[in-house]
Order: C-alpha cells, then sequence, then structure tokens
C-alpha cells in the first residue's frame, strides 16, 4: 500500500491482433508519465510461455535476454522499462507460465495444498494473482503489468483470468484495462480496417475483461470515423480511443505523442488520482539532440552472429544511441556478421567505420571472425569497445599475435587447446543445471587508477550487470602485460573485469554487460566515451592515415 494507506493501483495492458505491437514501449512510456507527474510507479511483465525464464532461450527464439542487477534473466521489455524510467527491475518483474507453474506444482509436492486437487482455477490464477502482488509496497502507487501474447491465445487465457479477478478484488477505481490493438491499413484499397480491433476487443469482452482505454497502433493516422466506430462498437469513450502511430525517428518519441493525447491524464482519471503537473523539458531537450544532432555522424561496426535479428542486440544498440545523444552526433549502426568476416577478411567490411564493437553471445560459430575483427581494430588504431564475448576475443586475439600462444583459445571453442587464456569459472565447472546458473547480476569492480578506464568513470568503484560463465586465465595475466595490455578492472574475487591497450587510443573490453545500465538520459560512461572516440577518430584522422599499420 503507498503512503498515507491508499490501495496500490493497477495498469494491466493488454494485446490483440497480433504480437509484436510495442506493448512494452507503450507500458514504459505510461509509467514515464506517470513518475514525472510525481506517482511512484513499478512495473512487470507476464509472459505466456512455458520456459521458467528466457534464459535458455535462443535469440533466435526470443531475442536478448535482459539481466536486472538482482540477477534475474528477463524479457527484452524490461530493458525498455528501466531506459525509459530509470526505475529498477527485479526478480519480481517478470514472471512466465513455467515459473508460475514450477512454484505451484513445488508448493504440491511438498504438501502444501493438503491433498486437495490442484486446477489451474484458483491455483494457477492465484499464484498469478500474489505474482502481482510481490511489487507492491507502502511506497508504491501505481503496478504497471503487462501481459504477453495476443487475446485469444490459449496460453495467454490463465492470465487474463487472473487480472480479471485481481481487478474485481481491488475495485474498479483501483484497476485499469487498456488494451492494445492493430488497426491494419490495406494500402491497395486505401483503407483502414477497425474490424480486427473490435473482434479482438469482442474476445476480452467474452472471458469478462472490459478495456476502459484502447491504444490503436497504426502505420497511417486514425480519421474521426474510425475513433467513432472503435468507441460505439468496443464500448469506450471516444477521447479514449488513443492512437499510436508510427514515429518517424525513434521509440523516445512515443511518451511525447501520448502526452498529446493525455493519455497519462486520462488514467489518473479513471483511478481517481490527483492529476499533479508534469515536467518533460530533459526529455524534450535529449530528442532534440537525437534527432537534429550537431556535431555530424559516426560509423559504428558492430560485428555479431545474431546481426539479422533485430532484437538481439537491443540493448547494446539503444546504448549507442545513448552514447550518440550524449555527444550530439548521430550513430550510424553498420552490422555485419561474423561470418562473413572469415570468408571476406575485415578489411572489406570494416574499413570505413570510426568504431568497432563486439557484443556479447555463446557458442563457437564465427568466432574467428570476431577475433579478427578485434585485430583490424588494434592495428589500424580504431577506437574498439569488447563486451563479455567481445572482451575474450580480444583477449584470445592479443595472445596469438603480441605474446607467441599462436593456438590460444577460449575453454568454450576449444577445450583441448594448450593455452586457454579463457578458462570456465572455478565455481562453474560442476554445474549442470543451465537456467539461471550462470555469474549473473550486478557486481563491484574496483578500477585502476592511471588507466583508461578510471578517466572513462571518474571513480574507483563501480557496479556493472553480468552474464557470463567463463573468464580471463589469470595465470596469463603478467605475460601479458609485459607485452602492452593491461587489467585495467577486477571484482573482488580477482576476476578481470576490463582489459585495455594503453598505446591503442581507445582499446577497451570488458566481462561486464553496460548496455544494461544506460538511458536515453543519462548514457553508461564506457558507451558515452566510446562514440566521443569514434567522433575523434572520424574528425582527426585523416583518410589516407586512418588505417594506416601500427
Amino acid at each position: 500500500m503507498p503512503k498515507g494507506g491508499q490501495q496500490t493501483k493497477h495498469i494491466f495492458i493488454t494485446g490483440g491482433v497480433v504480437s509484436s505491437l510495442g506493448k512494452g514501449l507503450t507500458a514504459a512510456s505510461i509509467a514515464l508519465l506517470l513518475k514525472r507527474r510525481g506517482y511512484s510507479v513499478k512495473l512487470q511483465k507476464f509472459d505466456p510461455y512455458i520456459n521458467v525464464d528466457p534464459g535458455t532461450m535462443s535469440p533466435y527464439q526470443h531475442g536478448e535476454v535482459y539481466v536486472t542487477a538482482d540477477g534475474a534473466e528477463t524479457d527484452l521489455d524490461l530493458g525498455h522499462y528501466e531506459r525509459f524510467t530509470d526505475i529498477e527491475c527485479t526478480q519480481a518483474s517478470n514472471f512466465t507460465t513455467g515459473r508460475i507453474y514450477s512454484n505451484v506444482i513445488k508448493r504440491e509436492r511438498d504438501g502444501g495444498y493438503m491433498g486437495g486437487t490442484v486446477q489451474v482455477i484458483p491455483h494457477i490464477t492465484d499464484e498469478i494473482k500474489k505474482s502481482i502482488q510481490a511489487v507492491e509496497s507502502e511506497d508504491v502507487d501505481i503496478v504497471i503489468t503487462e501481459i504477453g501474447g495476443t487475446s485469444g491465445d490459449i496460453e495467454s487465457l490463465p492470465f487474463l483470468e487472473a487480472i480479471r479477478q485481481y481487478r474485481q478484488e481491488i475495485g474498479r477505481k483501483n484497476g485499469l484495462f487498456i488494451h492494445m490493438t492493430l488497426v491494419p491499413y490495406l494500402r491497395a484499397a486505401g483503407e483502414l480496417k477497425t474490424k480486427p480491433s473490435q473482434q479482438s476487443v469482442s474476445l476480452l469482452r467474452s472471458i469478462g475483461i472490459f478495456p476502459d482505454i484502447i491504444i490503436c497502433r497504426s502505420e497511417v493516422e486514425l480519421g474521426k470515423e474510425h475513433r467513432d466506430k472503435i468507441s460505439l462498437f468496443c464500448n469506450v469513450d471516444k477521447e479514449l480511443v488513443i492512437e499510436e502511430k508510427d514515429v518517424e525517428n525513434s521509440i523516445y518519441e512515443v511518451p511525447r505523442e501520448l502526452k498529446k493525447q493525455k493519455l497519462d491524464i486520462h488514467c489518473l482519471k479513471q483511478l481517481d488520482l490527483q492529476v499533479k503537473p508534469l515536467n518533460m523539458s530533459d526529455w524534450g531537450t535529449m530528442l532534440n539532440r537525437l534527432i537534429h544532432p550537431c556535431n555530424g555522424q559516426v560509423k559504428i561496426g558492430i560485428v555479431g552472429k545474431y546481426i539479422s535479428l533485430q532484437d538481439a542486440y537491443k540493448s547494446v544498440y539503444e546504448s549507442l544511441t545513448h552514447g550518440g545523444i550524449a555527444q550530439n552526433v548521430k550513430v550510424v549502426l553498420h552490422m555485419v556478421e561474423s561470418e562473413k568476416i572469415e570468408e571476406c577478411g575485415p578489411e572489406a567490411l570494416l574499413r570505413g567505420c570510426d568504431g568497432i564493437l563486439i557484443p556479447g553471445g555463446f557458442g563457437d560459430r564465427g568466432i574467428e571472425g570476431k577475433i579478427m575483427a578485434a585485430g583490424f581494430a588494434r592495428k589500424h588504431m580504431v577506437p574498439f569497445l569488447g563486451i563479455c564475448l567481445g572482451m575474450h576475443c580480444a583477449v584470445i586475439e592479443f595472445a596469438r599475435e603480441c605474446c607467441g600462444f599462436e593456438n590460444a583459445n577460449s575453454e568454450e571453442f576449444d577445450p583441448s587447446c594448450a593455452d586457454k587464456v579463457i578458462q570456465l569459472m572455478k565455481g562453474q565447472q560442476n554445474v549442470k543445471k543451465q537456467g539461471g546458473s550462470m555469474r549473473l547480476g550486478s557486481k563491484v569492480c574496483k578500477i585502476l587508477p592511471d588507466t583508461q578506464a578510471y578517466r572513462i568513470y571518474g571513480k574507483e568503484c563501480i557496479e556493472e550487470r553480468h552474464r557470463h560463465r567463463f573468464e580471463f586465465n589469470n595465470e596469463y595475466k603478467k605475460i601479458m602485460e609485459e607485452n602492452g595490455m593491461i587489467i585495467s578492472g577486477v571484482s573482488s574475487d580477482f576476476i578481470a573485469e576490463i582489459i585495455e591497450i594503453p598505446s591503442h587510443k581507445w582499446y577497451i573490453a570488458c566481462q561486464f554487460h553496460p548496455e544494461y545500465q544506460s538511458t536515453p538520459l543519462k548514457a553508461n560512461p564506457l558507451f558515452k566515451e566510446f562514440i566521443g572516440a569514434s567522433l575523434d577518430f572520424s574528425i582527426n584522422e585523416k583518410e589516407e592515415e586512418k588505417y594506416a599499420m601500427v
């Protein structure tokens, strides 16, 4: 319960017609607006798949796995929640069908139901309601809960039934249903069609959920006749039919567009809450820098194995954009498949880049291409940022080319190699379970003085988030440093967290994932300075000198 004993209010967001409508972005935008009006907000997402969490799912299936500070492997929408609102998500922010059923089955095995028959209703729905309550507290005014999937999906039904019950239990003034739907545009006919939205709402109404607000996703503007039709046939007031048209420049424009239609005010009035003043001036300044940068542009080569998947490196892409905002420069992303580098060589695919980034990942496919990319950046003095696996590739390349270990590799890729410069962490050697068993969440890193890393962060101790099983082999620390690569950041248990090459203008790699703590209003220092270094490289190096070998 919030301060003063007032009931915590709840907003439930559902989707219809198709998936990938942007419910997560909409939830994050609403949360931002409500937070800026002085309310304490928490967000969570329910996913209907049976996996306990996304941690064991392939990027081809799920996209990025987002990691919270407390070590939860979660849906990528939680990244949007944190980036938009700066509200920290936790283990209680993402529940799946698998997690819900696991809890119920464990309780049954422990005798928690006293021999009773365990059923979807009430036991599964009760567990879902308990999960909703997990984010309630005395200092939380509003909880926003996004339901994954679309109305009509069989697997979503327990979640929909649970929120129907929950709204009934807490009272109409304490709960709000927002339904997000697609209004498709038939280009050949030049018409918008509202029928799919009507049918989507009809499905919800058939199970007892009557949307209070309908948000219509469309690629073109809705006319008055479309709003009137949706209002009439979906039983909502006309002003509560909200248009969410595709934005022109950036997802960070969505809050501004929803604000214009007073969505946040409608939510507060429906929940019987005071409409407090709203200040979004800093957000407007940020958008102006993003859309109209005054320092030109930089081209960043991103070398990965899932480049064809838009969501596989979502947080990395957004963090590069944040770095561009901080430096007032446009960031042009140049996606490069690491396997293509193995075929064509780095020169053909990376020449012309002002900075090179290798993101995280697992498995040996395309690894040699990433190692070649790290070498290209080192030899040609191109600013380089390696993240997690990217750091491993940088270490392997340096060990081979600068330290004489021709067959150096990671134990992940070649368990029998003679020089395992990257090894399986000691605490991972007997781990058999896959899900939730890596080194996860926020850890402290101590940065050495007089290093590039210290100049970037400006302090001795930082906290960044992790997701890995393999680490730098400290047996090779001395010889690496003798040949010019230093470990500039270490954890309390002596895990190498940051490596850099002091003789290079900007060559840094980290074991952690800095992309998980970057926002459009406050770029992570590594991304901010990486873009700054790339801008300097673009401006100050003559074309004929830019790729001269060192």
